[in-house]
C-alpha cells in the first residue's frame, strides 16, 4: 500500500467567502468548521475570474483568462491535450475520480457521452453532473435517474416558470431532499470512498452545484434559517458623476432585479441553507474516511468556483469584481502539519498546484498557480503580495490595503481602500486626490500580466 496521503479535493459553485461559521457565527457549516480548525484557512482568497467556465479552467490548467482567451462563460471544450492538475496527480500514481460539476466542455446533449474526455484530462472514475441550471436539460447519471423515478419533468417546470418570471423566487425544490444534486453528489462520492478497495493511493474530486441559484433549497434546510435574522445586505453607492465606467455599470444598469420587500431576506436565508445543506454532505464523506482509518492520512482541500451577490449593491449572481462574487473560502489540511490561518493573499487557482505538490508530482507546462504547501507547513512569508481576477476584457488587483479593477481601455473605474471601506461603500476610482494610487495599482496590475505571458506552447 502506499504511503502518500490521499486527497479530497472538495468544490462548491457560487460559494461567498463568509457563507462559513469559522468566518460568519450565524452559519451553519459544523463540518467545514472541523476542517478550518484542522487545516490553513485563507481569509483573503479571491477567484481568478468571477463566472463559471474560465474559473474553472483555470484551476484546471494554471492558466488565466490572458493566457487562454477563455474571458466568460463560452461554449468551450477542454482539449483532451490540455495539462492538467488531475492529470499530474494521476501520473504520481492516484487513481483520480470526480463526482459532481466540472463545467469544462458544453452543458449540452449527454454528460455521460463525454466520460472519455475526462479520463483523458486526468480523471478516472466519472459521475459529472451539469449545474442546477444545465440539468434542466443535459442529461447525466442524476437526471437519467430522476427520469426513471417520475421526477424531470416537474424539475423542468419549476425552472421554466422561475426564469420566465422571477428568477430569484424562493421556495424549495420539487425534488424531494435525498434525490437532490448536492445530496446526490454526496452520497455517490460517499459511496465510492466506502467502497474503494485499490492499491493506489485516491484523489477523490467532489464538486456540488450549490449554492449556486435557484435558491431552491429543499426542507428541511430551506427552513433552517430565519429570513429576519439574516444580516443585511451591502448598501449600493451612489454613482459619481465622470468617473470611468466599466463592465459593472453595465450591469447594475441592465440587471438589477426588482426586489419585492423581503426577497433578499428570503434569498440570503434559503441561500445559508444549502450551504449548511452542503455541509452536512461534507461530514457523511469526512464519516467515510474516518471510517476506513484514513483520517489521518487524507489532505483535504475546499475552495469554490466564485461567490454570489446574494442582494449586496442590489445585485444577485457574479460577473463582477465586488467582494461578493470575488472572495471565495480556501481551506488546506495536510496530514501532519499544524494548524493556523493565513491573512495573505491567494487565488483559488492554487488549489491544483497544492494537490499535485502533495501528490509528489510535478507541473509539466508553463503556469501560475502557486501551491499552498509550504504555507501549510508553517513558512510566514507572504504567500501572494496581492491576486489577480479578469472578466471580459477587464483586470482587477488586490491586496491587503487596495483593490483596484480597470474597465476595457485600461482606466480605474472601482477602486476601494479596504482598511478604512471592507464593504466596499466607497469607490474613490476618478477623485483627483487617488490618481496616484490608480497609476501604483494600474502598474501593478500590468506586472503581474507581463509576469504571467506563456513562453511556449501549452504541453501535456
Amino acid at each position: 500500500m502506499s504511503t502518500k496521503p490521499n486527497i479530497l479535493f472538495v468544490m462548491t459553485d457560487q460559494q461567498r467567502w463568509d457563507a462559513l461559521g469559522s468566518v460568519s457565527p450565524w452559519m451553519e457549516t459544523p463540518n467545514l468548521d472541523q476542517l478550518a480548525a484542522a487545516g490553513m484557512q485563507f481569509t483573503e482568497c479571491v477567484t481568478t475570474t468571477p463566472i463559471c467556465v474560465p474559473a474553472r479552467f483555470t484551476l484546471a490548467t494554471g492558466l488565466y483568462p490572458h493566457n487562454n482567451g477563455i474571458w466568460s462563460n463560452v461554449n468551450y471544450e477542454i482539449p483532451a491535450t490540455t495539462a492538467t492538475w488531475m492529470k499530474r496527480v494521476r501520473e504520481a500514481g492516484y487513481r483520480t475520480s470526480l463526482f459532481g460539476k466540472t463545467h469544462l466542455h458544453p452543458h449540452q446533449g449527454d454528460l455521460r457521452d463525454r466520460e472519455d474526455l475526462m479520463h483523458e484530462i486526468g480523471i478516472d472514475d466519472v459521475d459529472e453532473i451539469g449545474g442546477p441550471r444545465a440539468s434542466a436539460w443535459v442529461m447525466s447519471h442524476m437526471t437519467a435517474r430522476w427520469e426513471e423515478r417520475g421526477l424531470l419533468a416537474a424539475y423542468r417546470e419549476d425552472f421554466r416558470e422561475r426564469f420566465a418570471n422571477k428568477p430569484h423566487v424562493v421556495r424549495p425544490s420539487t425534488l424531494p431532499r435525498e434525490e437532490y444534486a448536492d445530496v446526490y453528489v454526496g452520497q455517490q462520492a460517499a459511496r465510492y470512498l466506502t467502497e474503494y478497495d485499490r492499491g493506489e493511493p485516491w484523489c477523490c474530486w467532489v464538486s456540488f452545484g450549490g449554492p449556486h441559484e435557484p435558491w431552491d433549497t429543499p426542507e428541511p434546510f430551506a427552513s433552517r434559517y430565519d429570513p429576519a435574522d439574516m444580516p443585511a445586505p451591502v448598501e449600493r453607492p451612489a454613482t459619481k458623476p465622470g468617473r470611468p465606467t466599466g463592465w459593472l455599470d453595465h450591469y447594475m444598469e441592465n440587471s438589477t432585479p426588482e426586489f419585492e420587500p423581503g426577497d433578499v431576506e428570503a434569498m440570503r436565508a434559503n441561500y445559508a441553507g444549502n450551504v449548511t445543506l452542503i455541509d452536512d454532505q461534507i461530514g457523511a464523506i469526512f464519516d467515510v474516511i474516518k471510517a476506513r482509518g484514513e483520517w489521518d492520512n487524507t489532505a483535504i482541500v475546499f475552495t469554490s468556483d466564485h461567490g454570489e451577490m446574494n442582494g449586496d449593491w442590489d445585485l444577485i449572481y457574479k460577473m463582477n469584481f465586488l467582494d461578493g462574487a470575488l472572495r471565495v473560502p480556501l481551506i488546506v489540511r495536510i496530514p501532519g502539519q499544524s494548524p493556523g490561518v493565513c491573512h495573505s493573499m491567494a487565488e483559488n487557482g492554487d488549489a491544483g498546484a497544492t494537490m499535485v505538490e502533495i501528490a509528489g508530482g510535478e507541473h509539466a507546462h508553463r503556469q501560475f498557480a502557486k501551491s499552498l504547501v509550504d504555507i501549510v507547513a508553517g513558512d510566514t512569508t507572504a504567500h501572494r503580495d496581492n491576486a489577480i481576477s479578469e472578466f471580459r476584457g477587464e483586470f482587477m488587483i488586490v491586496d491587503e490595503s487596495w483593490k483596484a479593477a480597470l474597465n476595457r481601455d485600461g482606466e480605474c473605474y472601482l477602486l476601494f481602500d479596504r482598511q478604512t471601506d471592507p464593504q466596499e461603500t466607497t469607490n474613490l476610482a476618478g477623485l483627483d486626490d487617488y490618481h496616484d494610487v490608480e497609476s501604483q495599482y494600474r502598474l501593478a496590475i500590468l506586472e503581474r500580466v507581463a509576469q504571467s505571458q506563456l513562453k511556449a506552447p501549452i504541453g501535456s
